[in-house]
C-alpha cells in the first residue's frame, strides 16, 4: 500500500504542481544521415505574471534551447525565442496553457540537451531540463517506427496548413506533461513507419498497438495488416482512459513481419490521474524493457519459430533453459535478454547484431532455399548466418564429371578455411561434404561423393 501511495501523490503533486514549464520531444526519420527532431512545450499561464500591453494583457515567456553534440562538445543548436499570448483577464490565464513545438534536423549521434523556459516579467520564475538523447537511424534497409508524439488533440485532413501543429496533412496538438484523465479523457498518437519495401517478407506486416500498467500488465491492445503498398506512411489513433485508474502506463506500437520473424516497436510513457477511479491492485512496478520492445508482443509460435532460428549462436544451457519455459511471458523475457546479451553497442537505441542476424537469416532463405528445407536450415544457410558473407566462392554447377558444388573460403577465420558443399540429390539441396574449419565436418576425400563416374 506505500507503494500505492507514493504514486498517488506522486501524481497528485504533477498534476497540482502547476509547473511554469513542461516538455516534451519526439523524433522521426529525415534522410540517411539525419533525424527531425521536434521539441514540444508548455507554459502554464497561472503560473505567469500579466502585463498589460498597447490596451490588452498578455503572459510572456522565453523558451531556451540548446543541443550539444558529446563526442564533439560542439553546440548545434543555442537559441532563445520570446513568446507570448493574450488574455482578456487574469481568470483565463489561469485556465490556459501557452503551447508550441520547434523542430530540427539533426545528425544522426549522441547529444546533451537544455530545454528552459522563463516568465520575462519573472526572471526567477523558470525551470530547465537536461536531457541526453540519441538520434538513431531510421532510413535504412529494415523496417522502422518513429517515435510517438503524444498529442490532446489530432485533426485530419486539416486545411489549417500555416499551422505551427501542421505536419502530414494533420494538425497534431502536443501535450508536454504526457498527463492524461479526468480533464484529458483521450489519448491521441501519431507516428511514422518507414521502409517498408526495402526487404522482401510477407505482404503484409502486423501493427500491434498495447498499453501496460506499472505492473506490466495488458490493458489495452489491438492489432491491425499493414500494407505493403508504400514504402513509408504515418499511423495516428486514439485510446479512451477515462477509465483507468491513476498510474503510470507505457503505450507500445511493435510491427512485426512473421514471414521474416522481424520485428520493431518504439515505446512512450504516459500518466494518467482518475481521482474518482478505484485501484484495484496495489502492487506497482517498472515496465520493464521486454515489455517496450518486439519481444513484448511476439505470440508464442513467433517466439519459439525466433529461438529456432537463434540456435546456431546459443549455447546448451540456453537451448535447456528455454525448452523448459512454459509461458509465453517467460519466452519473451528470455529472448530480449538473450540477445541483449549479445549487443555490441549497448550505447545505440537499435541492437544491430540482432537486426544483422536476422537480416541473414532472410538472406539465407532467399538464396539457399530448396523444395526440402528453407534456407535458413540449410547447411549454406547455416554457415552464412554464423560466420556471414565468405570472401570467396567457387562455384561448379555443370561439371561433366561430378554433381554441382560449391567451396566457400572464409580467410579471416583461422587463418584461412574452406567449406566445401555439394548438391548430391540433384534439386538444388547443397550439403556440407567437408571444412577445415575446428569442429565442423571434415572428409578429406569429399570429391568421392560427388564423382558421377
Amino acid at each position: 500500500m506505500k507503494n500505492l501511495s507514493f504514486l498517488l501523490l506522486f501524481i497528485a503533486i504533477q498534476i497540482n504542481a502547476q509547473n511554469l514549464f513542461d516538455f516534451d520531444y519526439a523524433q522521426f526519420g529525415y534522410d540517411s544521415t539525419s533525424n527531425y527532431l521536434e521539441f514540444y512545450y508548455s507554459f502554464n499561464q497561472k503560473s505567469m505574471k500579466v502585463s498589460p500591453l498597447d490596451s490588452i494583457n498578455v503572459v510572456k515567456g522565453i523558451l531556451q534551447i540548446s543541443i550539444e553534440d558529446t563526442s564533439s562538445g560542439q553546440k548545434i543548436v543555442d537559441k532563445e525565442w520570446r513568446v507570448s499570448h493574450q488574455v482578456s483577464d487574469s481568470g483565463e490565464a489561469g485556465s490556459k496553457y501557452l503551447i508550441g513545438v520547434v523542430g530540427f534536423i539533426v545528425p544522426h549521434g549522441s547529444y546533451k540537451c537544455m530545454i528552459g523556459g522563463r516568465d520575462v516579467k519573472d526572471e526567477k520564475n523558470q525551470k530547465i531540463y537536461t536531457e541526453y538523447l540519441t538520434s538513431g537511424r531510421f532510413i535504412t534497409e529494415q523496417i522502422s517506427i518513429s517515435d510517438i508524439q503524444l498529442a490532446s488533440r489530432i485533426i485530419q485532413d486539416s486545411p489549417n496548413t500555416e499551422s505551427i501543429f501542421y505536419k502530414n496533412s494533420m494538425e497534431i496538438y502536443p501535450i508536454p506533461s504526457s498527463v492524461f484523465g479526468e480533464n484529458q479523457p483521450v489519448v491521441f498518437y501519431y507516428s511514422e513507419l518507414y521502409n517498408l519495401l526495402r526487404i522482401s517478407g510477407s505482404e503484409h506486416l502486423k501493427l500491434i498497438s498495447s498499453v501496460y500498467n506499472s505492473k506490466r500488465k495488458i490493458v489495452f491492445s489491438k492489432s491491425k495488416p499493414i500494407s505493403r503498398s508504400y514504402d513509408s506512411r504515418v499511423e495516428v489513433g486514439s485510446i479512451v482512459v477515462n477509465k483507468y485508474p491513476t498510474d503510470t502506463y507505457t503505450f507500445v506500437i511493435a510491427l512485426i513481419d512473421s514471414t521474416a520473424n522481424y520485428g520493431v516497436s518504439s515505446s512512450k510513457k504516459f500518466y494518467v490521474f482518475n481521482p474518482s477511479i478505484a485501484i484495484t491492485d496495489t502492487m506497482t512496478g517498472q515496465v520493464s524493457g521486454v515489455f517496450a520492445s518486439e519481444f513484448g508482443v511476439m505470440a508464442d509460435e513467433e517466439l519459439d519459430d525466433l529461438f529456432n532460428k537463434s540456435k546456431y549462436i546459443s549455447s546448451s544451457a540456453e537451448v535447456d533453459k528455454y525448452d523448459k519455459i512454459s509461458t509465453t511471458e517467460g519466452k519473451r523475457e528470455f529472448l530480449y535478454n538473450f540477445w541483449k546479451d549479445r549487443d555490441n553497442d549497448p550505447s545505440t537505441p537499435e541492437n544491430e547484431f540482432y537486426k544483422l542476424y536476422l537480416t541473414k537469416v532472410t538472406l539465407s532463405n532467399q538464396r539457399y532455399g530448396s523444395l526440402s528445407r528453407i534456407g535458413w536450415k540449410s547447411d549454406r544457410g547455416r554457415v552464412f548466418i554464423i560466420h556471414g558473407e565468405p570472401s570467396e566462392i567457387e562455384r561448379y554447377p555443370n561439371q561433366v564429371d561430378t554433381k554441382p558444388y560449391e567451396i566457400w573460403y572464409y580467410n579471416e577465420l583461422e587463418g584461412g578455411v574452406i567449406f566445401v558443399f555439394g548438391d548430391l540429390t540433384g534439386f538444388s539441396d547443397y550439403t556440407l561434404l567437408h571444412s577445415t574449419l575446428r569442429g565442423e565436418l571434415r572428409d578429406d576425400n569429399w570429391i568421392r561423393r560427388i564423382t558421377t563416374f
